[in-house]
């Protein structure tokens, strides 16, 4: 069957040629047009049509037998429903009129199959979401025990250079006060010697005065004994 045939078998149920070959068109684009964007289009009991990405490859050529490399592509596919595949398998009769592929009522074997389905994937979802809140909360734990570490190097860091600085301040003033003391000791070291220089100036100046007294007077002793033998 062609698309021409399609629309000949569609026609008496939409009112004519036309407004079946609209409709088949209107649907076939809309499928087109959905997958190649990258969505999926699933018409339950009858298929899915989506988009499938092929990494790059290796193939053989069928002639040649030349390995051959094939680029990175991505291609349509589509997948049979669950009333699809068991009306062509037998295991449903196919109705003589009406449309042949309808929504599975509930509690149906295909109903009950995409159930657990569901549900897996609410379970998966969940533990995902459980598993981003947990590194969410390992990423936060570890920001902040980063942030109280830096906190504490930077007061130890702080407190290094206040101790260094302090220790700088007292050998400073340690080094000012020993010249002070050290030319204290000089000027009183200054003092006392010029005292004592003083002192034996003095001394000297005295001595020196006695022996010149004392020379005067040997002279007029002896003049005055002279006179005294001559009498």
């Amino acid at each position: 069957m062609n698309k021409a045939q399609l629309i000949e078998i569609v026609a008496p149920q939409l009112g004519g040629r036309k407004n079946a070959s609209d409709a088949v068109d209107a649907v076939l684009d809309a499928i087109v047009r959905a997958v190649v964007s990258g969505d999926r289009v699933s018409v339950t009991g009858f298929g899915s049509f989506e988009k499938v990405d092929r990494p790059a490859r290796y193939a053989r050529n069928p002639q040649t037998g030349e390995k051959v490399r094939v680029k990175k592509t991505s291609v349509p596919r589509f997948r049979a429903g669950q009333g699809f595949k068991d009306l062509v398998g037998g295991g449903k009769k196919l109705p003589k009129d009406g449309p042949s592929v309808r929504k599975a009522p509930k509690g149906s074997l295909t109903e009950g199959a995409s159930a657990p389905a569901k549900k897996t994937a609410k379970k998966a979802a969940a533990k995902k979401a459980t598993a981003k809140k947990a590194a969410a909360k390992k990423t936060a734990a570890k920001k902040t025990a980063a942030k109280k570490a830096t906190v504490r190097t930077a007061a130890a860091s702080t407190a290094r250079k206040t101790a260094t600085a302090r220790t700088g301040a007292a050998k400073k003033a340690a080094a000012k006060k020993a010249p002070a003391s050290k030319t204290a000791a000089r000027k009183t070291a200054t003092k006392k010697t010029a005292a004592k220089k003083t002192t034996a100036k003095k001394a000297a100046v005295k001595k020196t005065a006695a022996k010149k007294t004392t020379a005067k007077k040997a002279p007029a002793k002896k003049t005055a004994a002279r006179r005294g033998a001559k009498k």
